[in-house]
């Protein structure tokens, strides 16, 4: 894109208390403490520079690095294919565009399988990309590999409910905690979740009725992606929420807007412009002084002579 870049964008939205100051970026302990003061944390998962901008500019408390690039950025069929390398590359791009609003890094699959992998893969979303915390996936099976994160000194969160790394362990995309046995067991996750040291998890696609409940029971606070307004806060994708991924639609899933609609409705316009032959006009163009212009086409005229 040609022009300068000025990085001082002016802020917008609840994002700016004041008109030019720097937005203050949340800590964990506002996050932690949130469970008590009954404020509702606003996580977005966002791929990149721009939308994580976006995130920083409308007042989003948390901006989560989640592997659903691997299918919003990427075009892959599910998050399996994300790599630390990948995750890390898009990491340090919100940094960039986010560098006020607190940067969750969600660790892909199998890159905290063992302890020692774990936290040679958190420590580079801490140290690469500056992330404030790091986001495995798992409860009680999980407990020691977030305690030992925890134990190092790295934030940690975690996922339960559906759990995308597993789904083919699922059968795919389905609700969990449907009868009392499974809801029990989502419990005993979250339960261990806490006792590891996490300081909020995650549910994914649980009735509303049951995450509600299973979150009254914990001191940490519950972000819901699909489990109802009884969570402490809520993550949506921001591609999903403006509209921009459109090859499917999930059922907890809100268009606040339609970006996909408005954007090939402008390139569509671009399209017949350049066809046509209307643009670029004078007012896209540059100038030249007529005088040099003159001197140029001279010089071109005697080449061809020659």
């Amino acid at each position: 894109m040609a022009g300068s870049k000025d990085n001082k964008t002016e802020a917008v939205g609840p994002a700016a208390a004041k008109p030019g100051a720097e937005r203050k970026k949340r800590t964990i302990t506002e996050i932690r403490e949130s469970k008590t003061t009954g404020e509702k944390m606003v996580y977005m998962s966002v791929p990149d520079y721009t939308s994580a901008k976006w995130a920083e500019l409308a007042g989003v408390d948390v901006a989560v690095v989640g592997d659903s690039l691997a299918m919003v950025a990427h075009g892959h069929s599910s998050t399996i294919p994300a790599t630390m390398d990948m995750m890390i590359m898009h990491a340090q791009a919100v940094r960039r565009g986010a560098p006020n609003t607190f940067s969750l890094g969600c660790m892909p699959y199998q890159s905290y399988h063992t302890v020692e992998r774990a936290l040679t893969n958190a420590t580079r979303f801490m140290q690469e990309a500056l992330c404030d915390a790091v986001k495995p996936q798992g409860g009680k099976s999980q407990a020691h590999i977030l305690r030992a994160l925890v134990d190092a000194g790295i934030p940690t969160a975690s996922h339960i409910g559906l759990t995308p790394h597993t789904i083919a362990m699922f059968g795919g995309f389905k609700i969990q905690g449907r009868t009392a046995d499974a809801a029990m067991k989502i419990l005993e996750d979250a339960l261990a979740i806490e006792d590891a040291g996490c300081f909020m998890l995650e549910f994914e696609a649980v009735p509303a009725k049951i995450a509600k409940l299973i979150s009254e029971q914990l001191t940490i606070p519950t972000i819901g992606i699909g489990a109802g307004v009884g969570c402490d806060g809520q993550v949506l994708l921001c591609y999903d929420l403006l509209g921009v991924f459109t090859d499917f639609k999930p059922k907890f899933t809100k268009r606040y807007t339609k970006l996909t609609e408005v954007a090939v409705a402008g390139i569509a316009q671009y399209v017949k412009e350049v066809k046509e032959g209307s643009f670029p006009d004078d007012e896209h163009s540059y100038s030249v002084n007529e005088a040099e212009y003159e001197k140029f086409a001279a010089m071109v005229a005697r080449r061809k002579q020659i």
